[in-house]
């Protein structure tokens, strides 16, 4: 009897406790957004579902979605569409809390396949007389219509200077501040941040021509000289590369090209390049030009531009324009080097700056074209000179001189004045000076019209900066500073 009482007892008590109501944890929100990775817009349509499963939806257009009535827990929810690849975001839901997810989706790369090749359309390869502001434009698809990014790389095919655009959503791109008289190159890569990206062919275009440039003058780049042109107003252009030592640059009016200096190998040589630095051309070839230092030896056209003389140590040589017809016109009496050549305008003599294997013992006298000397300018002074002119009638001479007389193995000049011989008279006088003590006047030249001199100034120290100035050729007190920073000038 006790057993059974016991028994009911226990069934009594097991009835109660599963009537006992199971605790309700309560539920939660969750909503957010789908959106692609490359572009951050919302994707439409991608499924939204979770793990333990609850419901599952779809993204509206903008890619926004939201679950009701989520059971509190922790949960791992799942975005995923065609074409993309799927996302986990783990999530706790606690009751009557609403939390916010943002899917980052990656696009699946696959069965994705990349952009076409992109296609310059202007301005047109090869095109000439640009504008020194332009846009620069092409086409570009994407099979599977991919949000698409430009890169576009520019290059001065002078200077070599490489200017990149990254990050372009549009088709056009607006460059400026271009050069005159300068080719450029471009390039268009495209990519849809899937695959790998794609580069359009190379074009190329050139520049409007530089109006009206009347200097020209060398300027230290990379260690090397580097040849400018200017106007009046002081806008230039770089005409070589700064990758090769390129200098004396002298421009004939009558074929308009610009014979110029350049080491080629372990030698030097004439080349001659339209105004614009293109179609280059070399001139000398199997006797280089030379001298006892390459700052300081120069040569000359003829005033027709058909041919060129130009020194070799101690001989002259004339050479055709064209690289043909090389002959020895000089030979120095005394074995001394030929530094620097000037032919007259009619073509009937040569003036010539000779000195020893230092630079110094200098001379300077003009020859006729037999190689008979006409007439001594300079003789018997100690220290050094530069530069050398003669005028259009012939008349007179131009050159500087180091009054110092200081002579040592740099070459260095303390004291160097403009000087200007009057060949009727036999005379040489030092052009009014206001030049600064401590400075040198170096490298001179008349003027188109010899109104005035251009030549340049720079500090005795030899380290100091060299500016190229012009000064009244009867009173150089009213000099002026054209260009900063630069040497060897020529005014055409």
């Amino acid at each position: 009897m006790k057993i059974a009482l016991r028994i009911l007892a226990c069934f009594i008590l097991l009835i109660s406790c599963s009537e006992d109501p199971i605790e309700d944890v309560g539920t939660g929100r969750i909503k957010g957004k789908v959106v692609d990775v490359r572009s951050y817009t919302g994707i439409e349509n991608a499924r939204v579902s979770s793990n333990p499963t609850t419901s599952t939806v779809y993204t509206d257009k903008d890619g926004y979605f939201t679950i009701e009535n989520v059971p509190a827990g922790k949960y791992a929810f799942q975005a995923q569409k065609d074409g993309f690849i799927a996302r986990f975001v783990p999530a706790t839901i606690a009751n009557g809390v609403e939390i916010e997810v943002i899917f980052e989706l990656e696009v699946s790369t696959a069965t994705n396949k990349p952009p076409e090749i992109p296609v310059l359309t202007a301005p047109a390869d090869n095109a000439i007389g640009q504008a020194l502001s332009l846009d620069l434009t092409w086409t570009a698809k994407d099979p599977e219509g991919d949000p698409l990014t430009y890169t576009v790389t520019v290059k001065n095919g002078t200077t070599d200077e490489v200017k990149t655009y990254t990050d372009l959503k549009t088709t056009t791109l607006n460059i400026k501040d271009l050069s005159f008289s300068t080719k450029y190159y471009w390039q268009v890569t495209v990519s849809d941040g899937i695959n790998k990206p794609i580069n359009s062919v190379t074009n190329s275009f050139r520049t409007l021509a530089f109006p009206n440039p009347r200097y020209m003058y060398v300027k230290k780049i990379k260690n090397n000289n580097v040849i400018f042109t200017a106007d009046e107003e002081g806008n230039e252009l770089q005409l070589s590369s700064a990758e090769v030592n390129s200098f004396r640059p002298r421009k004939n009016l009558s074929i308009n090209r610009i014979a110029y200096i350049s080491s080629d190998g372990s030698l030097y040589q004439i080349f001659s390049m339209n105004p614009d630095g293109t179609d280059v051309r070399k001139i000398t070839n199997f006797v280089p030009i030379a001298g006892f230092n390459m700052d300081n030896v120069s040569y000359s056209w003829s005033n027709n531009g058909s041919q060129i003389v130009y020194p070799n140590f101690d001989k002259l040589y004339r050479i055709n324009a064209d690289g043909s017809g090389l002959i020895q016109l000089f030979k120095t009496p005394n074995g001394k080097f030929i530094s620097e050549c000037e032919w007259s305008r009619d073509g009937s003599q040569i003036v010539l700056k000779v000195n020893d294997v230092s630079g110094y013992s200098v001379e300077i006298y003009t020859i006729d074209m037999n190689g008979n000397i006409l007439y001594q300018v300079l003789s018997g002074m100690t220290g050094g000179a530069s530069g050398i002119d003669i005028s259009i009638d012939n008349s007179k001479v131009v050159y500087t001189r180091d009054v110092s007389g200081f002579e040592n193995a740099d070459y260095r000049r303390l004291d160097s004045r403009i000087f200007i011989y009057t060949v009727a008279t036999n005379t040489s006088a030092e052009l009014a000076s206001n030049k600064e003590n401590g400075f040198n006047d170096l490298d001179v030249k008349f003027s188109p019209n010899e109104a005035k001199v251009i030549f340049v100034n720079t500090s005795n120290d030899g380290l100091s900066a060299k500016n190229i100035q012009t000064a009244n050729a009867s009173d150089n007190s009213t000099r002026e500073t054209l260009f900063e920073n630069a040497s060897m000038p020529d005014w055409e």
